[in-house]
């Protein structure tokens, strides 16, 4: 594939691999066409017809080659003089022909036609690296000098399928992408299907949909020039009657940080299917001579496990394949914001970080306010040099500080924005998205920097790398508060289109050159909370802030919906103040670090504030979570009770041998009368019996599996425990 999740290239040709045929994973039927794609569990198979057009034929449980040449075609179209082909079925459905259903690949040529024929041309089959085999089958236009390359990675050890597109024009006049999505995914007939996705807002992140799919097609989008709050890029489907542990889903998830669409096409004879990729409509991508554009990643998964196996699936290939530094423990973070906001010093952060170092923090944060004339959110962004007045000597005497107690030391940035009022933007007012003639939109009183141009990525990794360098910053918090607006690039033969892909790439091109200079630099993404989270950004950052809302029981539902696709090892949690700044709720210090436990946890509240007592229980609940913090980030999730289901909301971690777990739970409002079930567990080793941490009890694993653990909470409202359970020797 492209080395990176979610890179996109448009220009002049790399060189392809060396290549080797492998049939272990890849096998392929000259005769009939037929191609066999396996992973541990299951099987993709798709052919090449007699027309010379990629076709699907199946999708599901794992095949051998016999059994694969077997599958029955699939069953022609109508053949009446209206109703045409819908697309689904095809490995990417064109423009062309009678297909009448949502593209995959739309091209403009210069003469104004679209169409496009398949011709093959080659295929290729190689190993990138051990365990990892690619197949690309290249074919070209019938008529116009365009080729298409589909590439598709399967690998030993993940049942996750990456997908992606070549286009290159050889031609000598230039051509307009006008969708060139990653891959499109065909389901087999099934009676019904039932679409899972997210939606939101800002502070209101990842609320889990699950509704019959309509006949037509379903759009999720964003056209915000990032992932967004809104919805994210990845959809599941299933036949309507899929639980969390048993029943067939088929999920996929993009890898790209910019404007996207997936749409999900039911169609009128029974069948799904949907197809995604970089971009949103009304935007077109110039293809010049000689140039090629490398779609981002769209990784598809099926699964026999209900929703509960297809979250592991993901979250294990995430862990394995896409976050950079997996295997490290996450440390337990302090964040300045809510305790300071923009009134910061370096006194009184260097008595937070005496604070914090108490309960145990390991990475201190100093989040906004820091740099240039920021009092507030009206001045100072783009401005990346420390206050004067509030830290005469830079940042050097607090990162040493922070060191001297023992803790990492970390940064707030905002490198894609700018104010108004900052000497970067009097300096270079063009280096925005803007228009020509149109007003320039504030959003948080600030604008957008057109990352996009070579001169505005350059100066923003130069000041990262000489900021991350002078103070060594171990941990970058990189936000972006806004939206874009103005999306022009005057002065750019076609700026107004290149933007959307050359700014995302252009930003994981900045943090990628940085990560590379400073191999000891760990990167959060934020984007007013959950608004920049996917399978692209995560390939280069460590972790994401998964909202701004830090309700303890707004969280709850808010992690439930995350964690459908992404790990616990990613999801930032903060424990903050009461009463919560958003909802005005006040809930238990307790309650609320357990709700934090389930992620990340850190810590954002205002420490001069709490009292001894409170400092003290917060001290042991983070030892608390550091006993168990390895099952959380890298052992398997187990969704027992999910929010709304039951009375009390129950996940599990275990170990993947079986030699541990943890539970958490969470009873926000107790109900009269309501019964107290036994919590039945998962993932633990047969035969094996488990000792409670806390109260010493053994129980057999059997009884726990089968019959379940009782767990008394306290009584009234806000009620939450966590259970350790270790196996006995």
């Amino acid at each position: 594939m492209t080395g990176r999740h979610g890179a996109v290239w448009v220009g002049r040709p790399i060189a392809p691999p060396r290549l080797s045929e492998d049939p272990t994973l890849i096998s392929h039927d000259p005769d009939t066409g037929l191609w066999l794609l396996s992973t541990p569990h299951t099987s993709y198979v798709l052919r090449v017809d007699e027309t010379g057009a990629p076709r699907h034929v199946a999708w599901g449980p794992r095949l051998t080659p016999a059994e694969a040449g077997g599958l029955a075609a699939p069953l022609p179209g109508p053949t009446d003089s209206f109703e045409g082909t819908t697309g689904v079925g095809e490995e990417l459905p064109v423009d062309g022909g009678t297909r009448y259903g949502p593209p995959s690949l739309q091209v403009r040529y210069a003469d104004g036609s679209r169409a496009f024929a398949w011709r093959p041309e080659h295929h290729r089959v190689h190993r990138p690296e051990p365990g990892t085999h690619d197949l690309e089958l290249a074919f070209r236009d019938r008529v116009h000098p365009l080729r298409v390359v589909l590439h598709y990675r399967v690998r030993e050890d993940s049942d996750v399928i990456e997908r992606r597109v070549t286009v290159r024009n050889d031609g000598d006049t230039p051509v307009r992408l006008l969708r060139a999505d990653s891959a499109a995914w065909t389901l087999p007939a099934l009676p019904g299907y039932r679409l899972s996705h997210v939606t939101g807002r800002w502070s209101a992140e990842s609320r889990l949909h699950r509704e019959p799919l309509p006949h037509g097609e379903t759009v999720l989008t964003s056209r915000r020039g990032s992932t967004s709050h809104h919805a994210n890029p990845w959809v599941m489907l299933d036949d309507g009657d899929t639980t969390e542990d048993r029943g067939r889903v088929w999920s996929a998830a993009l890898a790209w940080s910019g404007t996207w669409r997936v749409t999900a096409q039911h169609t009128h004879d029974g069948r799904a299917g949907f197809t995604g990729g970089a971009g949103h409509d009304g935007t077109a991508l110039p293809l010049r001579p000689g140039e090629e554009f490398v779609s981002p990643v769209f990784s598809g998964l099926f699964s026999e496990g209900g929703f509960g196996g297809a979250g592991h699936a993901w979250h294990e290939h995430i862990r394995r394949h896409v976050l950079p530094h997996a295997d490290e423990t996450a440390p337990v973070l302090y964040n300045s914001w809510e305790a300071t906001g923009f009134d910061v010093d370096e006194a009184g952060q260097k008595a937070l970080a005496a604070r914090a170092a108490r309960l145990g923090v390991e990475l201190y944060v100093l989040d906004d306010g820091w740099f240039g004339g920021r009092r507030s959110d009206r001045a100072g962004l783009g401005d990346w040099t420390p206050s004067p007045d509030r830290f005469p000597d830079g940042l050097g005497p607090l990162a040493a500080e922070v060191r001297r107690l023992g803790m990492r030391f970390g940064l707030w940035v905002e490198p894609e924005m700018v104010n108004p009022d900052s000497d970067l933007y009097r300096a270079h007012p063009d280096w925005v998205l803007h228009i020509p003639g149109r007003d320039r939109t504030e959003l948080r009183n600030q604008l957008v920097l057109n990352l996009a141009r070579p001169d505005v990525a350059e100066f923003t990794y130069g000041w990262l790398d000489r900021l991350v360098t002078e103070y060594r910053v171990d941990f970058l918090k990189w936000d972006m508060n806004r939206a874009f607006s103005e999306a022009g690039w005057p002065g750019e033969e076609d700026g107004h289109d290149l933007l959307w892909t050359r700014y995302t790439r252009h930003l994981y091109d900045v943090i990628d050159r940085l990560r590379a200079r400073h191999p000891g630099l760990r990167v959060e993404s934020c984007s007013g909370g959950g608004g920049r989270v996917d399978l692209g950004i995560l390939a280069r950052t460590d972790q994401v802030w998964t909202s701004d809302n830090t309700d303890a029981m707004d969280r709850i539902t808010i992690q439930h919906g995350f964690g459908q696709i992404y790990p616990p090892r990613v999801m930032g949690a903060w424990v903050t103040d009461v009463p919560n700044q958003l909802t005005g709720r006040s809930v238990p210090l307790r309650f609320r670090f357990h709700v934090a436990m389930a992620g990340l946890l850190a810590v954002g509240g205002d420490l001069h504030t709490w009292s001894e007592r409170e400092m003290e229980e917060a001290t042991a609940l983070v030892a608390e979570y550091k006993a168990v913090r390895h099952l959380v980030q890298r052992g398997t999730l187990h969704r027992l009770a999910g929010p709304g289901s039951e009375e009390t909301t129950v996940v599990q971690y275990a170990a993947p041998d079986g030699g541990e777990t943890v539970l958490l739970l969470w009873r926000c409002v107790p109900r009269h009368g309501a019964p107290r079930r036994p919590v039945r567990l998962r993932g633990l080793a047969p035969g094996a019996r488990y000792r409670d941490t806390r109260t010493g009890a053994l129980h057999h694993g059997a009884v726990l599996e089968g019959y379940g653990l009782d767990v008394e909470l306290p009584s009234g409202d806000w009620a939450s425990a966590l259970v350790h359970l270790v196996r006995e020797p």
